[in-house]
């Protein structure tokens, strides 16, 4: 016969595919930083992208879209 339960946390560990604690993401204020850093390169380069620059633009949106954002999800 099944055992009933009550619906109380029995203190184990959840699987990751659950929703537990193992590889899930943590967002901490550097985060922030890293992801408002990376929106203001991005916002920047589509501006001066318009304004005709193709030297400062085009890095700025590789610098955004490259390393600022994929930092600020990785870290």
């Amino acid at each position: 016969m099944a055992k009933k339960t009550s619906g109380k946390s029995t203190g184990r560990a959840r699987p990751a595919a659950l929703g537990g604690s193992s590889g899930s993401l943590r967002f901490s204020r550097i985060n922030a930083i890293l992801g408002l850093a990376g929106l203001a390169s991005l916002t920047t380069g589509y501006v001066l992208l318009a304004n005709g620059s193709i030297t400062a633009a085009p890095l700025l949106l590789v610098l955004g879209y490259v390393v600022l954002l994929p930092l600020a999800i990785i870290l």
